[in-house]
């Protein structure tokens, strides 16, 4: 990983980390690498609907036009849809300016190629070493060398279309509600469910720049579940704040996550003989029991690191079609590049429909592994992680649940944090490990050594 590029672009709070002076090079140097590469000389630029996102993007398009290509600005719209209209309209590249899920003060700046696919390593360092090296040769044109930036508006009516063609026929009158959690997707969902004969009640979809993510969206779908249960909604849906991502919630009011969608969506590719490869794609963090019902099924189950970047990667090297997180981020790559929360509805809704189902039945479906995960605060993440009395341990543990249960232990990624991870058909024994492996990583953190006593227990 680079130092301003992380898993998803150049993130910080803006106008403190993510500067307008760091956008406007960011757009500079993007922008001349994406026309070295491919000889074309329009980016499109969208945004969520944080009230940073005005000053980045004048910054941003400054340092696009200045290295002489036109912009072709798409206005607030999800991160999905930039992918897909970088592709279809053989851009250059595209640029979506959003913090994704994160709260209001904190923004980002994430580029895709011409392909729709988020830039690779090798690509995202070129550019990062123009900004921290010399970008003298970064051209500077003047007169009618100066890039252009046009709003394109009815892109968005391109990328609906698309939509709607692989949703269902019609909806026929269904209740659903929503949450667009004041963000990127506040204005389309509603609009593409009800031009498809939905009976829609939303909430988040009066955003004011600041309320992004704020108690609600599909990290917090609370505000859902008491809409969908009070209005008698035949199911709910959650997305983020730029709606790459989609929790669902039944009809008695049980959030549907990532895990239930993807369940039902493999089963349903594959009975349609859609499911390529008769492969899935998942994340260390994904239930158990997902992974078990899907093998019962016949289907093949890869496993990757937690990060939709690692889903993708496997995807492409496997030749899967579907693939994602518990997260409700989830990828159908025949139809997008990326995750995408309308796309997933889209097919989530299709489903019910061309099956007849309820969300509840197939909630109720998956047999889940009751999951517990407690976060431990250390002051050296690495050391704990390569500690081998927690390796040892960690090893007691997963013999000790045999085929019962799951052990994982992992760093966090952003945090001073280390996770614990459990699983078990027994919830008691689940919290019984998770409360061994808590104490192994509190007792290195301490500098101390565990007794040999407790070191035997584990036998």
């Amino acid at each position: 990983m680079g130092v301003l590029f992380g898993t998803d672009g150049v993130r910080g709070v803006a106008n403190q980390e993510l500067t307008p002076e760091l956008a406007f090079r960011l757009g500079r140097a993007g922008a001349y690498v994406l026309a070295e590469k491919t000889g074309k000389r329009h980016i499109l630029v969208g945004k969520d609907t944080r009230a940073s996102g005005d000053m980045l993007e004048a910054a941003l398009v400054a340092g696009i036009t200045s290295a002489g290509l036109n912009v072709c600005l798409l206005g607030v719209l999800p991160t999905p849809a930039v992918a897909f209209l970088t592709r279809s309209r053989a851009a250059a590249g595209g640029v979506v300016i959003s913090a994704s899920h994160n709260p209001a003060p904190d923004n980002g700046i994430k580029f895709f190629g011409p392909d729709g696919y988020k830039l690779s390593d090798a690509l995202e360092e070129e550019i990062e070493a123009l900004l921290l090296g010399s970008s003298e040769h970064i051209p500077s044109p003047t007169g009618v060398g100066v890039g252009r930036a046009s709003l394109c508006l009815e892109a968005v009516e391109e990328y609906l279309e698309h939509l709607r063609r692989l949703g269902p026929p019609a909806l026929e009158g269904m209740k659903i509600a929503l949450d667009c959690a004041h963000g990127a997707a506040y204005a389309l969902a509603p609009a593409l469910l009800e031009a498809l004969g939905g009976r829609v009640l939303s909430l988040g979809v009066q955003p004011d720049g600041h309320n992004i993510n704020e108690g609600c969206g599909s990290t917090q779908p609370q505000a859902l579940v008491a809409l969908v249960r009070e209005e008698g909604a035949e199911l709910g849906l959650a997305f983020d704040g730029d709606a790459d991502r989609l929790i669902g919630v039944d009809g008695s009011g049980e959030v549907a996550d990532g895990d239930v969608i993807i369940w039902g969506c493999a089963r349903h590719l594959q009975r349609h003989r859609r499911l390529r490869g008769n492969t899935v794609v998942v994340t260390v963090m994904s239930n158990l029991g997902l992974k078990r019902a899907l093998q019962k099924e016949g289907v093949r189950v890869l496993e990757t690191k937690v990060g939709d970047r690692y889903v993708l990667e496997t995807m492409l090297q496997s030749g899967a079609c579907l693939g994602g997180e518990q997260s409700g981020h989830i990828i159908f790559l025949d139809y997008n590049t990326t995750g995408d929360g309308l796309l997933t509805a889209m097919m989530l809704l299709r489903l019910l429909v061309e099956t007849g189902q309820r969300l509840e039945e197939l909630n109720r479906s998956l047999v889940r592994y009751p999951q517990l995960l407690e976060n431990v605060r250390v002051r050296d993440k690495g050391r704990v992680m390569q500690s081998p009395l927690l390796a040892a341990a960690v090893e007691a543990e997963k013999l000790r649940l045999g085929e019962e249960g799951r052990v994982l232990v992992r760093p966090s990624g952003t945090e001073p944090v280390i996770r614990v991870m459990v699983e078990a058909l027994d919830p008691f024994r689940a919290r019984q490990v998770v409360d061994q492996l808590v104490g192994v990583i509190r007792e290195i953190e301490g500098g101390g050594e565990l007794a040999a006593a407790v070191q035997g227990s584990w036998g």
